[in-house]
């Protein structure tokens, strides 16, 4: 079977032109985009944000191909550490060898699973700390839509031969799907942190980044190793381009390694819907690619102002989890997830559940976008930057590689994909391009509506969501200058989110939209949308989170900028039924 050759590099451009549609379909490039942008951190990103300006100085990195080649290792450990707050700790990876045996939602011991509805990995009785491979081949990960046939075939061969493992050998399909499952489906616990009765979750906190990214780190090597290729990388499924946003047909062959029949069957060759509420609306196609755009740039830009909104909160030793996930986390990550789940199933298993999410080939693709985003993100310069917190640096995961070894990892060994060996195909690049447009660009809204909107302190929290919510919400300042904006930017929190976690539960946020039917995702009215995946928690079926969204941008193009309130509304769109807010305020961070 044919390798994946590594390009040529091309010379490095202006900044603009890295986040463009100037980016071809079909020109991969090798440089890290996480070592990338650092040259370019300063550059105007101006369909981005007005508030960064270009600067001469900047200069073409010129990178030694063997550093390429070798991972440029140590980098990683270089990355200076914030101060920690008093008593807390990195979280540690979890003892394997106690992993939990709680029934899964919709299973009972014994049912449709190979582990009798649980879903823990084989235990090994020895760890080992993770090394960068000497003399690794770099690896470019191609968009998923762009494949070519010899390549689809040796990602079939590589599938098909990790499916003929032995059910026991970590390094199996269902057992490499099961890896995901205990790390978020309550089966592992703090116990090696000194917490036995608090679980591990890698999901809406700043786990989920680094986590994943690993996790298709060793599931790549295994894939890679069967096939006896080490060029070979996972293909990303490129969603947020509209010559990717449908399921590529090779994976809808019902006689390929890559088909799942539990997947939602009247999406298989539809337009995805990235703000996906649980079912189908009657938008057209190029209202879906609209709006898909939009929702992009919402949560890439708007509310990923800086590294806790992009990456979740903090989740250290000691703490539950469910802390709030990060923008991208929330949506498109989330949505994806259920509308490519199976409607028919009892969970929508495959994708659309966390413990099951594993055994589609999708989640794989899937994820690997989620990661490129990450690289995307930071290439944006000012606070696009990676945490700097030691407990996240040095939080630790498990995984077994090809060579079926459970290695521990560390946060802080991930944070360039280039020291991993992988970059990611650049392809068109459309979302920067497509922000959002005000429906109604006046101010006054929420001086107009005094006296028939309740504001936030006569309001009785907690709220239920079973029904749209209204409220007016002051501002603690208005009218403020470039330089405290560009300090500090304005945020609208949603606190103490109460929710069923054995439910896809979603809602919308728009703001100064008076209307009683709610303006779509390419307004600049809306703020965002809350969604969780059903999954369990130990001993609890219900969790509690926040929600945040950034209105600095909002405001401005909505020429709100002066005014006292905010006109807050709240949508519910799926299994918000026993759904509770604590409270809805305005900050500045």
């Amino acid at each position: 079977m044919a390798s994946l050759q590594t390009p040529t590099a091309p010379a490095a451009g202006n900044c603009t032109k890295i986040l463009s549609s100037s980016f071809t379909k079909t020109y991969p490039v090798v440089s890290s985009w996480p070592l990338f942008f650092t040259t370019y951190k300063r550059c105007a990103l101006k369909s981005l944000k007005h508030k960064v300006s270009c600067s001469s100085e900047n200069k073409p990195m010129n990178l030694d191909r063997r550093d390429v080649l070798l991972g440029l290792g140590g980098l990683a450990g270089s990355v200076s550490f914030a101060t920690t707050p008093a008593g807390a700790a990195p979280l540690a990876a979890p003892d394997i060898s106690k992993c939990g045996t709680g029934t899964l939602s919709g299973f009972k011991p014994g049912e449709d699973t190979p582990t009798g509805g649980d879903c823990c990995p084989p235990n090994s009785s020895q760890i080992i700390d993770f090394e960068f491979p000497k003399d690794q081949v770099f690896k470019v990960r191609p968009a998923a839509h762009l494949l070519s046939a010899n390549y689809i075939e040796k990602f079939n061969e590589a599938i098909k031969r990790m499916k003929e493992l032995p059910e026991d050998d970590p390094r199996n399909f269902l057992q490499q799907a099961n890896v995901h499952c205990a790390y978020c489906n309550g089966a592992y616990t703090q116990s090696l942190s000194g917490f036995p009765d608090i679980e591990i979750q890698i999901h809406n906190s700043w786990l989920f980044y680094p986590f994943h990214r690993w996790y298709l780190y060793f599931y790549e090597r295994i894939l890679g190793s069967l096939i006896d290729d080490p060029t070979f990388a996972l293909p990303f499924w490129n969603w947020d381009s509209p010559a990717g946003m449908t399921i590529p047909k090779y994976y809808n062959d019902s006689k390929s390694v890559l088909f799942d029949p539990k997947r939602n069957q009247a999406h298989l060759e539809a337009v995805i819907d990235l703000g996906f509420n649980g079912k189908d609306s009657d938008t057209t196609d190029a209202e879906k690619v609209k709006n898909n755009l939009s929702i992009m740039y919402r949560q890439m830009v708007t509310n990923a102002t800086d590294p806790t909104a992009f990456f979740g909160g903090e989740y250290r030793a000691g703490t539950e989890p469910i802390s709030g996930g990060g923008s991208i986390e929330q949506s498109p990550h989330t949505p994806i997830h259920s509308w490519v789940g199976d409607p028919r199933e009892a969970n929508r298993e495959n994708l659309g559940n966390f413990y099951s999410a594993g055994r589609d080939t999708m989640f794989y693709a899937h994820h690997a976008n989620c990661d490129r985003m990450w690289s995307l993100w930071k290439m944006m310069g000012g606070k696009h930057k990676d945490i700097t917190d030691s407990d996240w640096l040095n939080t630790s995961f498990v995984f077994y590689d090809e060579n079926k070894n459970l290695v521990r990892v560390y946060v802080k060994d991930c944070l360039l994909t280039n020291q991993l060996g992988y970059d990611y195909q650049k392809v068109d690049l459309p979302w920067p391009n497509s922000k959002p447009v005000p429906r109604a660009p006046k101010s006054g809204i929420a001086k107009k509506l005094l006296g028939k909107i309740k504001h936030t302190h006569e309001v009785k929290f907690p709220v239920k969501l079973d029904k749209i919510v209204k409220v007016l919400v002051p501002r603690p300042k208005k009218s403020r200058s470039k330089k405290e904006k560009e300090e500090k930017e304005e945020l609208l929190i949603i606190q103490g989110i109460t929710y069923d976690s054995e439910k896809y539960v979603k809602f919308d946020v728009f703001v100064n939209d008076e209307d009683d039917d709610a303006s779509g995702p390419d307004k600049t009215e809306f703020a965002g949308s809350f969604a969780q995946l059903p999954h369990k928690h130990k001993g609890k079926s219900h969790s509690k989170t926040n929600f945040r969204a950034g209105l600095t941008e909002i405001l401005e193009e909505l020429e709100a900028d002066d005014d006292d309130d905010v006109l807050v509304t709240v949508i519910p769109r799926s299994g918000t039924e026993d759904v509770t807010i604590d409270g809805i305020k305005i900050i500045y961070v």
